[in-house]
This record gives C-alpha cells, sequence and structure tokens, in this order.
C-alpha cells in the first residue's frame, strides 16, 4: 500500500498522542453558501457495510472523481465501532483512501477515545488522501487495520495524571534493515517520588490480546544486535517532572521455515505492583522469536 506523501504519525505510539482526524458527531449546523456550493458536489453513496474486528462502515458520501466544476472530492466517511468486551477499551482505526487514479493511501489513525463493553458507538471522519497530479478526489474508502487497548491500560500521554501518578507512551519506533527499536517513557506526573529498579516487565500479546507463544523476552539487546540495549540496571529515583526511557528491541529476520511471531500490543509493567499499560509497537519478530529489552535510565533534561 502506498502512503502519502506527506509523513503521517505511526500507530506505534500510544492512542491519544497521535495526529488524529477528528470525529465528526452526529448534530449538524446551518451551512453558509461555500457549504451549499460544497454539498452540491457531493453525492450521497449507499453505506457500503464493510466489518472489520468490530468497525463497520455504514455510509459514505462524496466518493467518485470531482464534478465538472467542483474542486477535487473530499469523502466523509460514517463508522460504527461495537466492542465484544466486557470493559471499556479505546480503539484506533485506520482505513485505506483510494484516489481516483487508484492509488491507495493509508489514512491517520481515528480514535475513537472510549466503547462501553458490549456497546456500539457511531462516528464519523473526513478522508483526505495526499492529492497528486494525477488524482482527482477520494474514488473508496476500506478498513485497513484495527487496534484496541483497554481504557484502564492506556498509556495517557496527555490530560490529567493517571492514578499511578506516571505516564507511560511508546514512539514511533525506528526500522532499518530489518532491525527494530522503540522506545518506552515512562514520566513521573505525580506528586511524590517514583522509585525504579531495573527493567521493565513487557508481555508480548497478539491481536486479540492473548500472549504470543515461542517468543523470548530477553534482558538488554546483546542477543538482537551489537550495542543495543546495553545499560547497566540501577535503581533511580524519579523526582515529579523527571522521566525514565527503556526500549524494545528486535528484529524481523526469517529463516527457514518456522513461523513468523507477529503481534501489534505489549503490555508492560514498569515494576513489581505498578500498573499494567498496553503499547502498540507492532510486534514483526520474524523467525527469531526474540524481543530485546532495556534497563530503565534516567532521561537527562
Amino acid at each position: 500500500m502506498r502512503r502519502p506523501r506527506t509523513p503521517l504519525p505511526l500507530a506505534a505510539a500510544v492512542f491519544a498522542g497521535l495526529l488524529l482526524l477528528t470525529g465528526c458527531g452526529s448534530d449538524t449546523a446551518p451551512i453558509g453558501a461555500a457549504e451549499e456550493e460544497t454539498e452540491k458536489c457531493r453525492e450521497a453513496g449507499p453505506p457500503l457495510g464493510e466489518a472489520k474486528d468490530g468497525v463497520r462502515i455504514t455510509g459514505t458520501k462524496g466518493l467518485g472523481a470531482s464534478t465538472p466544476g467542483c474542486s477535487s472530492g473530499v469523502a466523509s466517511v460514517a463508522f460504527e465501532v461495537t466492542s465484544p468486551k466486557k470493559e471499556p477499551y479505546a480503539y484506533t482505526v485506520t482505513f485505506s483512501v483510494t484516489d481516483a487514479a487508484g492509488q491507495a493511501y493509508e489514512s491517520t489513525p481515528v480514535a475513537v477515545p472510549s466503547v462501553p463493553g458490549g456497546a456500539t458507538v457511531r462516528t464519523s471522519f473526513t478522508a483526505t488522501p495526499a492529492q497528486g497530479p494525477d488524482s482527482a478526489g477520494t474514488a473508496g474508502v476500506k478498513i485497513f487495520k484495527v487496534r484496541s487497548v483497554p481504557v484502564d491500560e492506556l498509556g495517557s500521554p496527555a490530560g490529567p495524571c493517571p492514578r499511578s501518578g506516571v505516564r507511560v507512551t511508546a514512539d514511533q519506533g525506528d526500522a532499518a534493515m530489518g532491525l527494530r527499536a522503540v522506545g518506552v517513557r515512562l514520566e513521573n506526573c505525580g506528586t511524590r517520588p517514583y522509585a525504579l529498579d531495573g527493567y521493565p516487565r513487557v508481555t508480548p500479546l497478539d491481536e486479540q490480546h492473548r500472549p504470543l507463544t515461542g517468543v523470548r523476552v530477553l534482558r538488554g539487546g546483546a542477543e538482537i544486535s551489537t550495542g543495543l540495549g546495553t545499560t547497566s540496571p540501577r535503581r533511580l529515583s524519579l523526582a515529579p517532572g523527571e522521566a525514565a526511557r527503556s526500549s524494545l528491541m528486535w528484529r524481523n529476520t526469517h529463516e527457514g521455515f518456522g513461523k513468523a511471531a507477529n503481534g501489534p500490543y505489549v503490555r508492560l509493567v514498569a515494576k513489581p505492583g505498578a500498573s499494567p499499560v498496553m503499547l502498540i509497537p507492532e510486534l514483526d519478530l520474524g523467525t527469531t522469536g526474540k524481543l530485546g529489552v532495556a534497563a530503565w535510565e534516567k532521561e537527562r533534561r
């Protein structure tokens, strides 16, 4: 799948830290002349009905090539999320947007902050792929990827400090020549010192949030690549406002006929007794079955 020419944030970040395409609600306000003209240039499309991992497209508007006299078509996509879980989950949905030239683009992930267990939440977004010189509007939209995290395990990169007193987030990651590295940051946003000692506990999970089988979680990155994850474990005390960093390291190497170990999630516990946080590093471990975890190290200011 081809990506837009303008760089977009990736899903390895935590949910609320992404640049989002804002959900449009169901209420409508009076429209002016410009909006009326825009409406004339759009044609309502029938519900597509496509479903994937609890997400279903319920309707579209503005699909197809541009109408003569109108600017490039912009599609509005209505969709719903139904959670089969018992507890509330936060969702991000990534769409595949196809322009009139037949080129497909991955949309910025759309966040649905909380879906109660067994409930359905309806929302919409505007599909806006980068418009190339050979494209003319949005011709089609499909569900590309769905990710979900228990609301109680969100990393909370913004907003009020969690009850735990710390925020745990992951960066966008770095990939080169099959080597992967995703940084993990823990910030003490509370009012008391926060102690760390050694390595975070990490459990890789599959798309159904079940532990990945056949994966070894290693302390340090020596078995992944020379020079990675070499920080020696030590006791740390983070004052309010201070932060510590770790990292997840692996190789996307395929050897022989072994089964690839892939899973989007990890459940991370910063120290014994700490509340778990679910991150989305999009693990593609190949057939190596190895995931390296670096020791906590105080962030330099």
